[in-house]
């Protein structure tokens, strides 16, 4: 193994049951599984994540009471989407229809490849700045990835750097196809919903073609671990600006972290007190996620 390539930390192994019931149906749409003895890593990651394999997953989410799951392919497995495709096929197999992933492709993939992926239960296309090996794709090429999965009814998943988001908007703003973006597009909670970054976060959530995870409280919090109260006024305002597109996943194993890692009971008592409506919850649990990933 590389030793030029950091280990990050485990997640908390031992889930706390959360203080809230999330309601039937409820949706994380961010995890990922490693594996590091089946499935061969990218050579150019730029960290090693701790062996988090699928049975780790379901413990988790029977303990937070979670029914469905959205895979995201990450950094460290380039574009070799085995071991999400595998997890979701396993899932899919015990449960139909509880399973869906976003992959990483590059442009020489083939039309009928797409068409056996979206089959399977791929829905989108994840472009990672902010991780080696995230991003196999190049900007001018986007126009051509947004030809090739409309057909498929595909979005686009990104995540990059907070302080990119200016310089982004130009690209960002010029998607036609769905996309999503991930853990608070990375804009730092101490900076608060009046900075430069958030606001062109609200502005282009307004635009009616973008869907916010409000994943990764730990990533944006000024602290590692709970409660993230900072994280609140920023939920707060996302959802204020576009209620009908907001999604919540554990970011589950948490990779690429080094310091500390939540318990991810906490993660969903906090998104319990940012959201307290019932109906609201299963929005951003349930209704919204269903229909943005077709499950």
């Amino acid at each position: 193994m590389n030793s030029g390539i950091r280990d990050c930390l485990p997640p908390d192994r031992n889930p706390k049951k959360p203080g809230i019931q999330l309601p039937k149906g409820s949706i994380d749409t961010h995890v990922h599984v490693f594996e590091q003895a089946r499935y061969k890593m990218n050579p150019d990651r730029g960290y090693n994540p701790p062996d988090s394999p699928l049975a780790d997953l379901k413990h988790l989410h029977a303990t937070l009471g979670v029914d469905r799951v959205v895979f995201t392919q990450p950094s460290t497995y380039g574009t070799d989407n085995s071991a999400i495709l595998d997890g979701m096929t396993d899932l899919n197999k015990e449960t139909p229809n509880r399973a869906r992933c976003v992959v990483a492709i590059t442009m020489d993939i083939k039309d009928d490849e797409l068409a056996a992926l979206d089959k399977r239960g791929a829905r989108g296309v994840r472009l990672n700045t902010d991780n080696k090996g995230g991003m196999p794709i190049g900007f001018d090429q986007i126009g051509e990835l947004e030809a090739r999965i409309r057909p498929f009814g595909w979005h686009i998943e990104w995540l990059f750097p907070g302080k990119d988001i200016l310089q982004l908007m130009p690209v960002l703003t010029s998607v036609k196809v769905p996309q999503s973006i991930g853990h608070f597009a990375y804009q730092p909670a101490t900076a608060g919903v009046k900075a430069p970054g958030f606001h062109a976060l609200l502005e282009l959530m307004k635009r009616g073609n973008t869907w916010m995870k409000i994943s990764g409280a730990n990533r944006v919090s000024e602290t590692d671990l709970p409660p993230f109260d900072d994280v609140k006024p920023m939920a707060h305002a996302l959802i204020e600006a576009a209620p009908e597109r907001i999604m919540w996943g554990t970011d589950w194993p948490h990779p690429n972290k080094y310091l500390a890692n939540p318990n991810d009971g906490d993660l969903v008592d906090a998104f319990g007190d940012w959201v307290t409506d019932q109906a609201m919850r299963k929005k951003i649990m349930v209704d919204t996620p269903a229909a943005f990933y077709r499950f």
